[in-house]
């Protein structure tokens, strides 16, 4: 029983970092849509949600 109570609150702590990396995830999204130039404009954005995971 007590082993459940100190899980709980961990998971849902470590569950928080895909909401944290959301925003650099959206913004990478948004960025490789422009041609020629996205994808390398993008990698910032990338290392930035790869870093938070």
């Amino acid at each position: 029983m007590y082993k459940l109570i100190v899980l709980i609150p961990l998971a849902a702590g470590l569950s928080g970092c895909g909401a944290a990396a959301a925003c650099c995830r959206i913004v990478s999204a948004g960025l490789k849509v422009i041609p020629l130039v996205g994808h390398v404009a993008a990698a910032p954005t990338d290392a930035c949600a790869a870093a938070i995971d």
